[in-house]
């Protein structure tokens, strides 16, 4: 029953797969063209029914994230009010899989009358929307990953899969910087990984765990325990000669059985890779994190190689609560 299960949900993977090669492959010159007016628009709208309303919100937040003014607007309630919001200069994403979308395609003539760009992502390039839209960008698909061919999973996927594409090529065609992405998330993890930067969270001074390369292994693990910092560093007059983390002792431990004799420049990792302390912990953290074997502690040095902290995996997490 296990296996029925899992070969279940594998197939249904492999269908979406399918279905994103498949969009890969028609992207065309109507898709670039996009990407040019969604980069010169005043404020970007998306809009969609049901499912598609789903992803057309995510859509719009993906765009206001970048620092462009977007927002999702109900086909319905844009009928009744909400189309005021639209103007010349605005461009509408508008999402349908069958392209026949009944408020969708109640919408179109209002949005042509306020001189706003319309781009349709839908599956059907021969549908009312699909003709009538500025551009249109095919969204089609062979099969619903559903059992039953019916709910929309592969098309949803795709059409969400657009949408990240053509926000991502914006951020390309705008020039989006990280500095910039970080003034749209001034709270939570991502917003404080881009703006603040390892001076702010690193330890320093009396707190940061030192020997020299005399000392004997046995004295490094006295100050690694004394300063609980998952590391030591060995230092010549503050200058970086290399560190031994837990992970060390660890390795050491395992390979001797008598570490009396043992000197901290016998166990250090040499050339340890390093912080800056102007960095934003998002590069910290992407330092540490983008290895096989993933690095809790990073020394931090400045030009001349001179150590002035030390940042833990820790302290960024912290730094997010």
């Amino acid at each position: 029953m296990d296996n029925v299960i899992l070969n279940e949900a594998k197939k249904v993977i492999d269908i979406e797969i399918e279905s994103l090669h498949l969009i890969k492959t028609n992207l065309n010159g109507d898709f670039v063209k996009a990407v040019k007016i969604l980069s010169n628009s005043n404020k970007i709208i998306v809009s969609g029914m049901g499912k598609s309303g789903i992803i057309a919100r995510k859509i719009a937040a993906t765009f206001a994230s970048i620092g462009i003014p977007s927002f999702f607007m109900h086909p319905v309630d844009s009928l009744h009010g909400d189309i005021g919001m639209v103007s010349v200069g605005d461009t509408v994403i508008l999402l349908s899989k069958s392209g026949s979308t009944e408020e969708i395609i109640t919408m179109m003539p209002y949005l042509k009358n306020r001189g706003a760009n319309t781009i349709a992502i839908t599956g059907n390039l021969n549908s009312y929307l699909a003709i009538n839209a500025d551009l249109r960008i095919d969204a089609y698909i062979e099969n619903e990953a559903c059992p039953l061919n019916i709910a929309p999973m592969s098309s949803a996927l795709v059409s969400l899969a657009i949408g990240d594409a053509l926000a991502a090529c914006v951020m390309k065609q705008k020039d989006v910087t990280i500095e910039d992405f970080s003034r749209q998330h001034p709270l939570g993890q991502i917003g404080r990984n881009i703006t603040l930067q390892v001076k702010d969270v690193m330890h320093t001074g009396e707190s940061l765990p030192l020997i020299t390369k005399d000392a004997s292994f046995k004295e490094a693990l006295l100050e690694m325990t004394k300063k609980s910092l998952g590391c030591v560093c060995i230092v010549e007059n503050l200058k970086l000669l290399g560190i031994i983390t837990d992970g060390d002792v660890r390795r050491t431990l395992q390979k001797n059985d008598e570490i009396k004799n043992l000197k901290s420049v016998d166990v250090m990792t040499t050339h340890p890779i390093t912080a800056d302390s102007e960095m934003l912990l998002g590069e910290a953290l992407s330092i540490m994190e983008s290895r096989d074997s993933q690095i809790a502690v990073l020394p931090v040095v400045n030009e001349n190689y001179y150590l002035t902290g030390v940042i833990r995996l820790h302290d960024i997490v912290m730094s997010g609560i």
